[in-house]
């Protein structure tokens, strides 16, 4: 999926890039059941059974854990059990939310403030700031340093909630799609050689498009909601008057250029030194990265003022929440991945095949559709490496005589992460950030409605537009 995930696949790279022990081969799809489980408990126990997930979502999310993890010790015995959970917890789970934590601290400490009621050119603006810094910082850290502004400028609005669902679109997904920096799956195409320059030529379109079209639709709707709530003349008052904007707890910002500066320090650098800790190998540059994640949190944490915490109404609960769901999902989802990596010869063979015609070619309309929609709802890191080796693997022939096929998949991987809120990381934070501040959130389908609503359509255009195929 997008899953969640955002760059903890950073950390794979240099230790067997997600190796878990399992052979996708000799799994059966009922090893998939306890995640989706999980996918199901998120979606339906809060519209269901809200009073029990609220007070117990941790413990439903840990019992589909632990029947995974049963299954997994009585077909292939203990210590691939251990192996499987140590290499999730240690190599993928515990960077990724160091690096959450230190995301989420370091922009709780910045207060945007504006005394003014937003307009939707305001609203417009702040979508399309947070929609280019999301390819400079990337979608999680552009997503947790605008979100607290947004809320705090839609605090009169009686309708919000199309705000947030636009800026879960916009700021957490496809305005990543513009740089290596902006998404996993575009990192891991620019650490297995495709060039930099590449990824923002071809996606610099598609991602314009996209950006284009959902700010000039979003416009409409607010532009709606908000003369419904002051009327036309108040709302062209409102709409002249100029917006002041001051802003504390600057040095955070600095803290969040050196959090980028980690991430990129730790694709980058490739350091021959490791050390072994349970069995698995942690290479030198993620234990200084994950290092640096924790000393910026700290540093955020000590030098912030309280008032400007307070000012953004800062509390731990959204990474709690996070940080209990995504522990199940990166254990249950090693089997699903494992077989969609064996490719045509694991149970997944049916959608593996459906994106190659007779004669061997790759059909890039299906690349774009099936890439995307498995990124929708599983990491989107793993489900880009797996469709680039399967369209060929070499970064140079993808780059030129496949640039369609590449650029279906990174269209795919990086766009449709919004699809759900499992899609991306984001898209959960700013669900629980946005439900602390009041504002009335949408169920998973609910949410799902207006997704499939808009972006369906709009990926159908790209769709035509960029690889010029009905089927």
């Amino acid at each position: 999926m997008k899953t969640f995930f955002t760059f903890i696949t950073l950390s794979l790279f240099s230790s067997g890039t997600f190796a878990t022990g399992l052979n996708g081969h000799d799994l059966s799809l009922y090893f998939s059941i306890p995640f989706i489980g999980i996918l199901l408990s998120i979606a339906l126990m809060p519209l269901f059974l809200s009073r029990l997930w609220h007070y117990h979502y941790g413990k439903i999310i840990a019992i589909w854990t632990l029947l995974f993890l049963f299954f997994t010790f009585y077909f292939f015995g203990l210590q691939p059990t251990i192996d499987l959970t140590v290499h999730a917890i240690i190599v993928e789970y515990i960077p990724f939310i160091l690096l959450l934590l230190a995301l989420f601290t370091v922009s709780g400490g910045i207060l945007i403030k504006s005394e003014v009621i937003s307009t939707p050119k305001l609203n417009v603006g702040l979508l399309a700031i947070g929609t280019l810094l999301a390819s400079i910082m990337g979608t999680t850290g552009a997503a947790m340093l605008m979100i607290r502004p947004l809320i705090r400028a839609n605090r009169q609005r009686q309708h919000a909630t199309h705000t947030i669902i636009f800026f879960i679109f916009l700021v957490a997904n496809i305005g990543g799609g513009l740089t290596p920096l902006g998404d996993p799956p575009l990192f891991i195409g620019f650490l297995k050689g495709v060039n930099f320059t590449w990824t923002v030529r071809h996606m610099l379109l598609p991602v314009l498009l996209n950006a284009i079209l959902l700010l000039a639709i979003y416009y409409v709707i607010d532009n709606y909601y908000f003369r419904q709530q002051y009327g036309k003349i108040q709302a062209n008052i409102l709409m002249s008057k100029p917006h002041p904007v001051k802003v504390y707890g600057k040095f955070n910002i600095i803290l969040l250029i050196a959090i980028v500066i980690g991430v990129l320090l730790s694709g980058i650098w490739q350091s021959s030194v490791s050390f072994s800790f349970l069995g698995v190998n942690i290479a030198l540059q993620n234990l200084v990265r994950d290092g640096m994640f924790m000393l910026i949190s700290l540093i955020s944490i000590v030098i912030t003022p309280k008032q400007v915490r307070a000012g953004n109404e800062f509390n731990w609960d959204a990474i709690i929440e996070v940080a209990k769901l995504f522990i199940g999902i990166f254990i249950t989802i090693v089997p699903v991945i494992a077989i969609l990596r064996a490719g045509s010869n694991g149970a997944l063979a049916p959608l593996v095949s459906f994106v190659t015609s007779e004669q061997g070619n790759p059909i890039n309309g299906r690349y774009f559709w099936l890439s995307g929609l498995l990124s929708g709802f599983l990491d989107n890191a793993p489900t880009y490496l797996v469709f680039f080796n399967l369209a060929s693997g070499d970064a140079n022939i993808l780059m030129i005589t496949m640039a369609k096929t590449l650029l279906a998949i990174s269209m795919g991987s990086v766009f449709m992460g919004a699809l759900s809120y499992i899609g991306n990381a984001p898209n959960v934070m700013i669900k629980c950030i946005a439900t602390q501040h009041k504002i009335n959130m949408p169920s998973f389908f609910g949410y799902m409605k207006w997704s499939v609503t808009i972006l369906i359509p709009l990926f159908i255009i790209n769709h035509l537009l960029f690889f010029n195929e009905l089927a």
